[in-house]
């Protein structure tokens, strides 16, 4: 080919590449699904009931709490098998009118909002428009120009921002008053520089600046303001109408007011307007209004066969509640009573995690800016979520709502979901026990993978179960199946002299089979 020719032609082609649209997003497979599956289920028939036995009790932890730490105003909820189960307020949002705070006061939130630009990221990763793993120059330009702490450091991610991973520093005190920065302002910083503290990737660290960058990039990826985002398509499907932007659109009536405690008596902190960094800490809500929101979050659990019925996929919200880097050991911590029981935290998607010593899990979130302090926790096994806002700067409202939950389970002694046993493990648990009685060859056959007798030969096994049979004694009962999951349990056969404590671990064949037996004397 003319060399002319063929240069036109390799420019011809770059510019039909170039011009052409984006490849949209590849169609998810349908999703396959196990018709008979069992999700966990609640055994307190009357749980509603027994919660609010607690509620007094509840009470006075609060009434007591505000009072000791001087706030002006204060309101809780509880929250449960989708309703604001109780609401309670004390004192004023409006020290000066005397203006009585109530369940639909509207307080500043703060970081609460950090989980609502978290799931508009994940929605908009849910309908093929992003990817946790794209860079965040992608969508911010100016990103491309910064200067990374080292050499070897990775490009920051949107998944970075969302995790508080991408090196930036801690910055409470300074990004709490960036809250009505433009668009154009937080812009022009990030194309100034920005110092880290540490590289992509490597520490967990409280960031403001990252949130305020997700505000962006929700921006441009939907093609319409954050806010405007946040309001059309989580707030209004929630039914959420009473929750805000910018405090000057609140009735006067419900605005909390902020204050601080100085010099023996609280001085008003000036309320700040909305703007970009709105997406770290920017929404004014009501306990009424946010009990939807918390109630959005306990419906993702259990997983279960329902057809979607919230703004975002039930999964999405989970992958929020589940932490992603960096999970801590917090070994002083203790129960209600003061014992001992260290737990494991760490951060998801806008939201913290925590597991402590006995294996409960909590979700939680606090906020705090001039003026305000607030948290939210909600237990997903346990169904049931707690809320409390006050309007005194950076109150600890997460320490009152500790406190009553603990004292809100034990009062109520409401349990945790119970796994039903699946039809699986109900068949193959009468299989076992007709197994180590007998080790007959053709049921073995049937029933044990094939790493079962390479792991511990026949002979060892018939010896084994000989022995412990005899220990046991004639076999009086058997205890109903305890399941793990799917494809594990335990069960117990009671013996005339000792119990015999059976577990087993299915394969993840189509035809599941044993695959581990462990059988132990228990007196």
């Amino acid at each position: 080919m003319n060399p002319y020719l063929r240069l036109c032609f390799i420019v011809f082609v770059s510019l039909l590449t170039g011009c052409s649209n984006p490849a949209p997003p590849a169609k998810e497979d349908p999703v396959r699904f196990t018709a008979s599956y069992s999700p966990p289920v609640f055994a307190d028939s009357n749980r509603v009931e027994s919660i609010r036995q607690a509620i007094p009790a509840v009470e006075t932890i609060f009434k007591s709490y505000a009072e000791k730490n001087h706030f002006p105003g204060f309101a809780f909820g509880i929250v449960a098998d989708n309703q604001l189960i109780h609401a309670g307020a004390y004192g004023n949002v409006n020290v000066k009118t005397g203006t009585q705070a109530s369940p639909a006061s509207v307080f500043r939130i703060a970081s609460m909002t950090k989980s609502f630009t978290a799931m508009a990221v994940l929605k908009l990763r849910d309908e093929g428009k992003l990817s946790m793993s794209d860079p965040v120059s992608r969508y911010i330009p100016e990103m491309g120009g910064i200067t990374y702490l080292t050499e070897d450091s990775p490009l920051i991610t949107v998944h970075n921002l969302l995790t508080m991973s991408a090196g930036f520093p801690e910055d409470n005190p300074w990004g709490d008053r960036q809250l009505a920065d433009r668009d154009d302002e937080l812009l022009a910083f990030i194309r100034d520089g920005i110092s880290f503290s540490n590289a992509p990737s490597k520490e967990f660290e409280y960031s403001n600046l990252g949130y305020g960058m997700l505000g962006i990039i929700v921006s441009k990826v939907s093609g319409m303001p954050y806010q405007q985002y946040i309001t059309e398509n989580i707030l209004k499907p929630l039914g959420m109408n009473h929750t805000y932007w910018e405090y000057t659109e609140v009735p006067e009536t419900l605005l909390a007011l902020g204050y601080r405690w100085e010099d023996g008596q609280w001085k008003e902190e000036p309320l700040l307007h909305d703007g970009i960094f709105g997406a770290m800490g920017g929404l004014l809500t009501s306990i009424e209004d946010f009990s939807k929101y918390v109630n959005l979050h306990l419906s993702a659990w259990p997983p279960r066969n329902e057809a979607e019925s919230g703004p975002v996929r039930r999964s999405s919200l989970r992958e929020m509640h589940k932490p992603w880097q960096f999970r801590q050991l917090i070994s002083e911590s203790r129960s209600a009573d003061g014992t001992p029981c260290p737990a494991t935290a760490g951060y998801g998607y806008g939201l913290g995690w925590r597991r402590d010593c006995k294996g409960t899990e909590r979700v939680s979130h606090s906020g705090g800016l001039p003026g305000f302090g607030s948290e939210y926790r909600f237990y997903p096994e346990y169904g049931i979520g707690i809320i409390s806002f006050a309007n005194l700067t950076y109150a600890s409202a997460g320490a009152a709502n500790s406190r009553a939950m603990d004292t809100l389970l034990y009062i109520s002694g409401i349990k945790p979901r119970v796994l039903p046993v699946s039809d699986e493990l109900n068949k193959k648990k009468e299989q076992v026990i007709q197994l180590i009685s007998t080790w007959d060859e053709k049921l073995g056959n049937e029933i044990l993978a094939e790493n079962f007798y390479p792991d511990l030969s026949r002979d060892a096994w018939i010896a084994k179960s000989k022995r412990l049979l005899e220990q046991a004694g004639k076999i009086l009962s058997v205890t109903p199946l305890i399941p793990e999951n799917q494809l594990r349990g335990t069960f117990t056969m009671h013996g005339e002299k000792k119990d015999l404590t059976i577990f087993f671990t299915l394969t993840p064949e189509k035809s599941p089979k044993v695959q581990e037996l462990q059988m132990d004397i228990s007196n």
